[in-house]
């Protein structure tokens, strides 16, 4: 390559190297190394950004389960609930745990009386037959969404209370859509830890008046032009038991029999629960059952009254028309007793 001559004056020669232009090789290396270096110094960035998000993550459950009391028994976690209703806030209840529970039962059979009982309690809300309306029970979404409505505090009925809740539930009748979805609905109460109460009754005769009792007064409406289901003083008992139904000898032990087996399948079907069996028959007689629920839900003791009534009091033979037929037709069989008094 040519050198470049360059004169500054008559007396001096200069003489200066040509400039080297820069390889296109190595400005090809430089720009790869500032790529590579700029995606490394971007990956620790967003990992940076990742630890951050998650660290908020976890102080946000961390403030989320600030109700939980460290002292709870570790098996008693799955029963405890905090619901956040849409509906309203819970306010100074928001830290109270909530109990979740069923009442599984017949027509009958003692459920009305036994949930005034319950909602006497000053902490727990019982919601009625909330499946008697056949809409909410048309397929297993519906009874899903309507459980959850429930469970959530979201179910306001006259047994809301202004207390905070400690226990919230309802009744559900064994012909209510509960033994066409068993699987789903035990899975239900398993996942969400549903305690169930299965009140049933034994004599099953007695049940069976009661039914055509009341079936009766659905049309005859006996207390001024009104049917009623329960009553609230002895005057109103007295005028509903006067009607005496006739009952068919021909069904009866099969009508009998047919109502024993759906209990003990409804007993079959949610034996994986959380449950205790209670029977109408033993509350009459011994008020400390109602003790045993208290301390089943896991509820404060609290003394439980009920303004219900009792309409058909006494000896059987008092309230049914063909009391003679009906003797005859049990005698010497396995519902023989009963016949007898049993409370």
């Amino acid at each position: 390559m040519a050198e470049t001559i360059v004169f500054w004056n008559k007396d001096a020669l200069i003489i200066k190297p040509p400039k080297k232009s820069s390889s296109p090789v190595l400005r090809l290396i430089v720009l790869i190394f500032s790529m590579v270096f700029g995606v490394y110094i971007c990956s620790i960035c967003f990992k940076q950004i990742n630890i951050q998000t998650k660290n908020t993550f976890l102080d946000i459950q961390v403030i989320q389960r600030q109700c939980y009391n460290a002292f709870i028994d570790r098996s008693e976690i799955p029963f405890l609930h905090y619901p956040n209703p849409k509906t309203f806030k819970r306010l100074e209840c928001v830290g109270n745990p909530v109990r979740l529970f069923a009442i599984l039962s017949m027509q009958r059979s003692g459920s009305g009386w036994f949930e005034t009982l319950l909602n006497s309690h000053i902490n727990v809300s019982s919601n009625g037959e909330i499946f008697g309306q056949k809409f909410r029970r048309n397929n297993i979404s519906s009874i899903i969404k309507t459980l959850d409505s429930v469970y959530n505090l979201d179910w306001l009925t006259s047994s809301s209370k202004n207390e905070c809740s400690a226990a919230i539930g309802f009744k559900w009748m064994l012909n209510q859509g509960l033994m066409e979805h068993p699987k789903e609905i035990v899975d239900y109460f398993n996942d969400k830890g549903v305690s169930v109460i299965f009140l049933l009754r034994r004599n099953m005769l007695r049940r069976l008046v009661s039914i055509l009792a009341n079936s009766y007064d659905k049309d005859a409406k006996i207390l001024n032009g009104i049917h009623v289901s329960h009553v609230h003083s002895h005057e109103e008992a007295s005028k509903l038991s006067k009607y005496k139904p006739t009952i068919n000898t021909s069904s009866l032990t099969l009508d009998l029999r047919e109502m024993e087996a759906t209990a003990m399948k409804a007993l079959e079907f949610f034996n994986g629960t959380r449950h205790m069996v209670l029977y109408y028959e033993d509350l009459i007689t011994n008020p400390s059952k109602l003790k045993q629920v208290q301390d089943f839900l896991k509820i404060p003791r609290m003394e439980l009254t009920s303004r219900q009534v009792k309409i058909h009091k006494g000896a059987l033979s008092e309230h049914i028309m063909n009391w003679v037929d009906i003797n005859k037709t049990l005698y010497g069989t396995s519902y023989e007793k009963f016949l007898e008094a049993d409370y």
